[in-house]
């Protein structure tokens, strides 16, 4: 079996584990799948997030496990000759976020995202990708391209129901949700020159926030300095065939199994980061799923050796923080009007044990309480809640526990999340509008 993604990282998988029933194709893709135990820690309720589907509808068939058995099926040819779009497999798929939440929290750790990213990208060998499928995984693109005529549209569409119900017809989008509103660009403004007292950082901008909430590069930016730091964005190597364009890690291209085009985008990220792999300069980005594919995805997509190293320098905007406070540095602020917080934390923030750091910062603000949600998923998951046929889904995900806590907590209360689509799901489940940690930080700086 011709495999995508590379999983190199499984081959020495499976001597003696007779137990896990490996596929007899699929090479070492099998093996990943097999790993499971069926020890059923993903169907549970309760802390955590695994496993969002199993959650809402207490069938077993929406749980990783009854993922893994359907590839089990299809790799072992029980699914006859074309597996990957046959309806058992489809079904056990239906309704998977990629959360990650599996990969944290199953024993085994099974990487269901990396999984389904495989599964999209057979299929879409087989039969192309679909429109939707590639409007979404091609965001980045059609940003820096459309831009303008985008934002008209996506205006135009929120505001009128009738177009929002054309759309959904045509393109499957949900009318029953709003489509992010287009706010910015490519950030131009001029870099700062030299390094501060504590040295430099490269700040990786990714797509969502520099299209839709530049605010949060800004303030991230300002926090940065004050705490002592020269903060340049990171930017395309000079000789980028695409300079112009932004940097993308190329979450939303394998969201939709396109992996050659998140290769791409990968190549891209790795020939501007080189410079600073060679320096040490930390690399410190603000969108989770985004920063974190650096520390994840990026093995599977046949990299080379620095994606090792990458994943060294490479911070969520948060670690880095907790990571230089325990080498001294200090961030001068002062107490918030209001005093608390609740907060979000993302299902890849969690399952990449990032939740701490976040806990930390956010004990820095003197006199200042703040409550973590116990939740799973939030629901959007990217472009999952923005679908028509999975809108009911996603909203019964966000009632599980974290649009009941928004809806409760007092006005004053701030509602803080890092994930640019838990902001979103927020907004359109509650009304109340949620802010990146360093937004919240900028606003405590003394």
């Amino acid at each position: 079996m011709k495999t995508h993604l590379d999983w190199s990282a499984y081959d020495t998988y499976g001597a003696g584990d007779a137990y896990a029933g490996i596929p007899a194709t699929g090479g070492n893709y099998a093996k990943a799948v097999a790993v499971c135990m069926n020890n059923h820690q993903c169907q549970r309720e309760g802390r955590g997030v695994m496993c969002p589907s199993y959650r809402i509808t207490h069938d077993p068939a929406h749980s990783t496990g009854a993922r893994v058995k359907a590839f089990k099926a299809a790799l072992n040819g029980e699914l006859g000759d074309d597996p990957f779009v046959h309806p058992d497999l489809v079904a056990a798929m239906e309704l998977c976020v990629s959360c990650k939440g599996c990969k944290k929290e199953c024993p085994s750790a099974v990487d269901m995202t990396l999984i389904k990213t495989e599964y999209l990208a057979q299929k879409n060998e087989r039969y192309g990708v679909p429109l939707r499928a590639r409007l979404f995984g091609s965001l980045p693109a059609l940003l820096h391209r459309w831009r303008g005529p985008l934002s008209l549209l996506v205006r135009w569409r929120n505001a009128s129901p009738w177009l929002a119900r054309r759309v959904e017809r045509w393109l499957g989008i949900s009318a029953r949700r709003p489509i992010p509103t287009i706010v910015g660009g490519p950030l131009t403004a001029p870099q700062p020159v030299g390094e501060g007292e504590r040295g430099k950082v490269l700040l990786f901008v990714d797509t969502f926030t520099h299209y839709y909430t530049p605010e949060v590069a800004e303030a991230a930016s300002e926090v940065l300095r004050a705490a002592g730091y020269g903060v340049e964005v990171l930017r395309p190597a000079a000789d980028d065939s695409e300079s112009e364009r932004p940097l993308c890690c190329g979450r939303t291209y394998l969201s939709q199994g396109m992996v050659e085009a998140a290769k791409r985008e990968g190549k891209r990220m790795m020939a501007a980061v080189a410079p600073a792999l060679a320096a040490g300069t930390p690399i410190v980005g603000l969108e989770p799923s985004c920063l974190l594919a650096l520390r994840d995805e990026f093995y599977s997509l046949s990299l080379g050796p620095d994606v090792a190293q990458l994943g060294k320098q490479a911070f969520l905007f948060e670690e880095f923080l907790m990571r230089e406070a325990n080498k001294g540095m200090t961030l001068k602020l002062r107490p918030l009007p209001g005093g608390r917080a609740l907060v979000h934390g993302h299902c890849h923030q969690k399952a990449f044990a990032a939740m701490k750091a976040l806990r930390k910062v956010l004990a820095w603000i003197p006199e200042f309480e703040f409550e973590i949600v116990d939740a799973s998923c939030c629901g959007m998951s990217g472009s999952f809640g923005m679908e028509a046929e999975h809108y009911d889904a996603s909203q019964a995900m966000g009632e599980l526990a974290l649009l009941p806590a928004v809806r409760a907590a007092a006005e004053d209360t701030l509602i803080v999340a890092d994930g640019f689509s838990c902001r979103h799901q927020i907004a359109d489940g509650s009304g109340r509008q949620a802010i990146h940690v360093a937004v919240l930080l900028q606003r405590a700086l003394a």
